[in-house]
């Protein structure tokens, strides 16, 4: 991974920000998630990181993905099966799931979310939607 200044200051102080302390995994974590949108598994974080980082072990992967999941840094989000994916972003937005080549498209201009801030009493904090097909880029190449 290229290193981004400005992108790991950004992770150390998020990091800091909600009472953890940023280690070179976390950092190299969360800085990975905030620049790369591909919703990557636990198994793709630790094939992209490995190489530049020769500490790492995919029990550090894991175990760091939690944390900073419960601690609702990253969301842990399962679009098919018991598939989980991570990722960074912090607003509403729809998942689309491409079936053909698997890549995982956020989309965040979209009219079907809910303009309520509230539903028959129940509070609504964060909408996320989950959608399946075929990506654009795959009907391009006739995938």
């Amino acid at each position: 991974m290229r290193e981004d200044i400005s992108t790991k200051q950004k992770a150390v102080d998020f990091l800091r920000e909600n009472g953890l302390q940023p280690s070179i995994h976390r950092v190299s974590i969360l800085q990975y998630l905030m620049k790369e949108k591909i919703h990557p598994t636990a198994d793709d974080l630790y094939r992209a990181l490995a190489p530049d980082i020769p500490t790492l072990s995919k029990a550090t992967v894991y175990n760091t993905l939690k944390h900073l999941s419960a601690k609702d840094i990253v969301k842990a989000i399962s679009i098919e099966g018991n598939e989980l994916r991570y990722e960074y972003n912090r607003g509403n937005h729809i998942h689309f799931k491409c079936r053909k080549c698997g890549r995982v498209i956020d989309i965040t201009d979209s009219e079907i979310f809910i303009k309520e801030k509230s539903i028959k009493g129940n509070l609504i904090q964060h909408q996320e939607i989950n959608l399946q097909g075929i990506c654009s880029r795959c009907l391009e190449n006739g995938e």
